[in-house]
């Protein structure tokens, strides 16, 4: 009996260390989790866009025996650079390296090709996601306009990429595949385009426009506010450190220990600082274009249609322009533009508007412009501008206030380009107002 007894004691001692030794486990065990990174989330405004949407040329040239034809309608410069994805494009090589002004506009004026024509300089590493050429050694340079030999009856064709800026001509063969196409696509659909005639003559630069007058579209849009906290969220390190503060009726400042945003709220723009980012060193072009659309696009800041117009790398400064139905939309009132200067590995200054455009009275009346042909001859002869520094006379909005809060007016009118900056023309203004036509 006393054995019995004995043995219940020791399983029971043994019962009692094991319960105190598995508790002791439980509350010690760790367990060997694998280490997450902290991820940080940038807020994003609006819908990202591709490098495809964000550079495009604004118009399209035809150089026929019997003349000019060219547009400068959005949707079909969008159908013919949609052919040319589908060509292969080899043999690129630099043709010449002094390919001046006058050499230039001595090319443009060579028959039976077709040019598109770009804003700003692109850089052929970063078109080369558009159209796919096929070299392995794409050059760091870049181009601002596009144009195709096709006087040779064959499939293959010459392809040059012209930039007038550093004087530099590349070319390249094309194999266009079906040769019945290419005609039929592009060659007879060009024919249908609105003529087009040169003002320049034999004079530079070479400038071609419109021989007739244009109808164009008056729209009226309602200014939507994106609101700056959005900005905030997205451009700042850490938002929940960022101090704000009042100066005035209409002017706000965000700022942290390393940036600065500065709102305008009666022109609906900000400005954002980096001062720690700033760099004098000349930018890779297609790294600071790149860089660039990236930033504005890890945030969705492209709140309408934005379009490279510029940039310039010895200043590191980039340009988008807002662009509405394709044509580039310029204003006394407030920002139409993206702007941005890239600093050391980030953005240095970041300047923009904080609004959106939402489309009222899609029936709106329509306004008759000047052939281009008729602001050519004006300018040419008013004393108010040389009109040997015009460089390009193109179409565009002018952006209006209206009579109701947020309301605004994008009216058609022509606009001429000197030393690259944009200035539009007033009939009135340059004597033009006797001849009838806005």
């Amino acid at each position: 009996m006393s054995r019995i007894e004995t043995i219940k004691s020791v399983v029971l001692s043994l019962l009692i260390t094991l319960s105190v030794a598995l508790t002791f486990l439980i509350w010690t065990y760790t367990p060997k989790y694998e280490t997450i990174e902290q991820q940080t989330t940038v807020a994003s405004i609006s819908s990202k866009r591709d490098i495809a949407d964000i550079v495009k040329p604004y118009k399209l040239l035809f150089h026929f025996e019997d003349g000019y034809q060219g547009t400068a309608e959005s949707e079909e410069i969008d159908r013919v650079v949609n052919e040319l994805k589908n060509w292969r494009i080899t043999d690129l090589s630099l043709e010449e390296y002094d390919f001046n002004a006058e050499k230039l506009d001595e090319f443009m004026r060579k028959r039976n090709r077709f040019t598109l024509f770009f804003h700003g300089e692109v850089p052929f590493s970063v078109y080369d996601t558009v159209l796919g050429i096929e070299d392995l050694n794409i050059p760091e340079d870049t181009f601002d306009r596009i144009m195709i030999d096709w006087h040779s009856p064959d499939t293959t064709m010459n392809i040059h990429f012209i930039s007038k800026m550093n004087n530099l001509r590349y070319s390249a063969k094309v194999n266009v595949y079906d040769r019945q196409q290419f005609n039929h696509s592009l060659l007879q659909k060009g024919k249908s385009y609105d003529a087009y005639t040169e003002v320049n003559d034999a004079n530079m630069p070479f400038i071609a426009v419109p021989s007739e007058p244009l109808e164009l579209v008056r729209h009226t849009f309602y200014q939507n506010e994106v609101s700056p906290t959005l900005f905030r969220e997205a451009l700042f390190n850490d938002p929940n450190a960022v101090r704000i503060s009042q100066d005035g009726m209409n002017q706000e400042e965000y700022k942290d220990d390393h940036a600065l945003m500065n709102v305008d709220k009666a022109k609906k723009t900000l400005t954002f600082v980096r001062p720690g980012a700033r760099s004098k060193e000349i930018a890779i072009p297609s790294e600071l274009f790149l860089n660039t659309f990236d930033f504005v696009n890890e945030h969705g800041g492209w709140t309408d249609d934005y379009r490279l117009m510029y940039m310039n790398p010895r200043s590191r400064y980039v340009k988008f322009q807002l662009f509405v139905q394709g044509l580039p939309v310029f204003s006394d009132n407030t920002s139409t533009k993206i702007e941005q200067v890239w600093g050391e590995e980030q953005v240095y200054q970041y300047m923009r508007p904080y609004y959106t455009l939402d489309l009222l009275h899609p029936e709106s009346e329509t306004t008759v412009l000047y052939p281009g042909t008729v602001v050519a001859e004006i300018l040419n002869e008013s004393d108010k501008v040389d009109f040997d520094t015009v460089e390009e006379i193109a179409l565009g909005y002018s952006m209006e206030q209206g009579n109701v809060h947020n309301l605004f007016t994008l009216e058609p009118s022509w606009y001429f380009m000197i030393n690259d900056s944009w200035i539009r023309f007033s009939p009135k203004q340059f004597g033009g107002e006797k001849r009838g036509l806005e």
